[in-house]
């Protein structure tokens, strides 16, 4: 069930929290109590959370300003330590189905902290991603890993999807 007013509500929307980020051809759904946007990764509508305003600006930044192919990203991926049951936010993949990008994602009043790194730190035990990625929509950190040395580094900005994909990386 669409909204009466989609214009109204949609603008509405976009105006509550402006993020660090691109703005994108939002779809909206559901009804005002429950809202619902477009995930293009999974092609279906779902809840629209602060943590879900954040992941969907992000994921149309990266596939539209960054080059990442959305054929090589999925949302929600499940992962398994021990007996518990956790999910990464975003990955993303190389040609060969291999994890080289874990993304988190948190609602835009939740500060990246220590816990968030601890938190994607954890998943890339299972993972063994190359980059790790934490956004809260208005601070975006990304950290390259480098096994050899045992140490990670920060960089300065997002890579794209050709810088991370290159051979020598």
């Amino acid at each position: 069930m669409l909204f009466a007013d989609y214009a109204a509500f949609k603008s509405k929307i976009t105006k509550m929290i402006r993020l660090n980020l691109p703005t994108f051809e939002i779809k909206l759904s559901g009804t005002k109590e429950h809202p619902r946007i477009f995930d293009i990764l999974r092609r279906r509508y779902v809840a629209l959370t602060p943590e879900e305003w954040v992941r969907q600006h992000f994921v149309h930044f990266l596939t539209g300003h960054k080059g990442y192919p959305a054929a090589l990203m999925a949302n929600e991926v499940g992962l398994m330590i021990g007996n518990k049951k956790l999910r990464a936010d975003s990955v993303l993949y190389d040609r060969q189905l291999h994890p080289r990008m874990i993304i988190e994602y948190k609602a835009p009043s939740i500060e990246i902290t220590q816990k968030v790194f601890d938190q994607i730190a954890a998943y890339n035990l299972l993972l063994h991603v190359d980059y790790l990625v934490m956004s809260n929509g208005f601070q975006h950190y990304c950290c390259r890993m480098d096994y050899e040395n045992r140490r990670y580094e920060f960089l300065k900005e997002i890579p794209d999807y050709s810088d991370i994909n290159s051979p020598n990386q």
